[in-house]
């Protein structure tokens, strides 16, 4: 299934790339003009307050009144060769004493930024036309009351020019930048995504006839390194999970088979002729223990398949061991007397766990003791405890269990020996049944054999630890 309408990871990383270099860009151009602009106020500065000081130091050279007729004269002479420069001068009662030809600004703003802001920087607009002045307002060296209002301007028509220019020439570039980063993000994003697509199509591969199938870890990159064995590890799990449901089902179909095939064999030579009620009866009392076999083995099958699945959570209560061994051991006990096994309990201890499913387990392990212990011998059970677990030995006298098979032993429906006919031997589940119900107490089991001496040993919590699952039945 394709999926559309999404917007992908190579179009989000392209446009993070086109979004973040533009910023960065227009970031850069700003800072870069504003230090323009503030370069060309210096250049300005400097020139104004140059006339400014020169204007200041012509006033202050005034000595009478006669001489402020001079002083236009004086100011020409200053003035030569500086174009674009303009210079006002004002009297008392705002009267204009000197003015250059362009310099027709208004008294009344002129006086204002001399008393309101003297000496700095001021953008002013006369016309067409825009100034950076400055003004101030300045004694004369004829005396402290004669005072004269000074305004310096240069046209900043050139300035403002290349600035707009600037400022067009920028958003080109970042435009152009952008559509580059675009391109070069595109093309970035689509090569570093390239082990994803990689992963994408070997994870294709993987069927239900191919899940040994696994994403190389060492050649995808350091942050996909975590992805593809976290797929791995998926995978492997469900391989297992796949494995034991094939294994399930070949198990139970070749457990049925026999029984199944018992049924239709008695059931067609019983139908082959007719027959008196007594042989009816004893071919259905036949037919009964088979269907009984058949109810067990799939009670025993669903239970393992629940706990295989985690789905087993047990309804704990406190328990002493001693006495449902001692339980166990009086149902056991005209099976062992026949055998002239003894039966023998050493220790005790208080856990918590479920009555039946413990009983069960221990149950499964007894019989099994029981059934393969030698004649005259003792089955002994051994409990042992610490501060966090409890340990449960039982052990039997009889024939060594061969090193190869102690890890089969608890698999369904393994036998040690194949010859071993299935009515002696149950439903060939009861210590795959045992491991399902230690593991969901939490616990472990494990086995040894030596010198005829076979021992399995339960090691189990105390104390359940918490868990978030819903409870379900555990009774199959």
């Amino acid at each position: 299934m394709r999926l559309t309408g999404r917007p992908s990871i190579q179009r989000r990383l392209t446009l993070l790339f086109v979004i973040a270099s533009s910023a960065v860009l227009l970031a850069l151009g700003l800072v870069i003009a504003s230090s323009v602009e503030q370069h060309f106020e210096d250049l300005d500065m400097e020139v104004l307050s140059g006339k400014m000081e020169l204007t200041r130091h012509t006033l202050g050279m005034l000595k009478s009144s006669a001489d402020l007729e001079q002083l236009a004269q004086q100011m020409d002479h200053s003035l030569v060769g500086h174009h674009g420069l303009e210079v006002l001068l004002i009297g008392t009662n705002q009267a204009v004493l000197f003015a250059t030809p362009n310099a027709g600004f208004a008294p009344a703003l002129i006086t204002a930024s001399a008393q309101h802001s003297p000496l700095r920087p001021q953008i002013w607009t006369l016309g067409a036309q825009t100034y950076r002045g400055i003004a101030a307002e300045v004694a004369t060296g004829i005396n402290e009351q004669s005072r004269v209002t000074i305004a310096v301007a240069t046209d900043i028509a050139h300035h403002q020019s290349y600035m707009r220019s600037f400022l067009r020439t920028l958003w080109l570039f970042v435009a152009g930048a952008a559509a580059l980063t675009g391109v070069l993000g595109w093309i970035a994003a689509r090569r570093g995504l390239a082990p994803l697509r990689a992963m994408r199509e070997q994870a294709q591969v993987v069927t239900a006839q191919q899940l040994s199938q696994r994403l190389p870890v060492a050649s995808v990159p350091l942050e996909l390194a975590e992805l593809a064995q976290s797929l791995n590890d998926m995978l492997a799990r469900l391989e297992e999970a796949f494995l034991r449901l094939s294994d399930f089902s070949s198990d139970i179909a070749h457990e049925l088979r026999t029984p199944v095939s018992n049924l239709m064999t008695q059931t067609q030579v019983a139908l082959s002729r007719a027959r008196n009620a007594d042989d009816y009866r004893s071919i259905l009392e036949s037919n009964a223990e088979e269907f009984e076999h058949m109810a067990r083995m799939i009670s025993d099958m669903l239970l393992l398949a629940k706990a295989e699945n985690g789905l087993v959570v047990p309804h704990r209560e406190t328990l002493q061991l001693g006495s449902e061994v001692r339980a166990l051991f009086d149902y056991y006990d005209a099976v062992a007397e026949e055998k002239g096994i003894s039966l023998a309990l050493e220790g005790d201890a208080e856990i918590s766990a479920e009555r039946l499913m413990l009983r069960r387990a221990l149950g499964n392990l007894l019989s099994n003791a029981v059934r393969h212990a030698t004649p005259g011998s003792s089955v002994r059970v051994l409990i042992s405890a610490n501060a966090d677990q409890v340990l449960i030995a039982m052990e039997n006298q009889g024939d060594t269990i061969a090193q190869e098979f102690l890890e089969r032993v608890f698999d369904r429906f393994f036998r040690v020996d194949p010859s071993r006919q299935r009515a002696s031997e149950g439903t060939g589940l009861g210590l795959a049944i045992t491991r399902s119900i230690v593991l969901a107490h939490g616990g472990s089991i494990a086995v040894t054999s030596d010198a005829g001496l076979t021992r399995f040993t339960m090691t189990l919590p105390r104390k359940p630890a918490l868990s978030s699952r819903p409870r379900l039945s555990s009774r199959a």
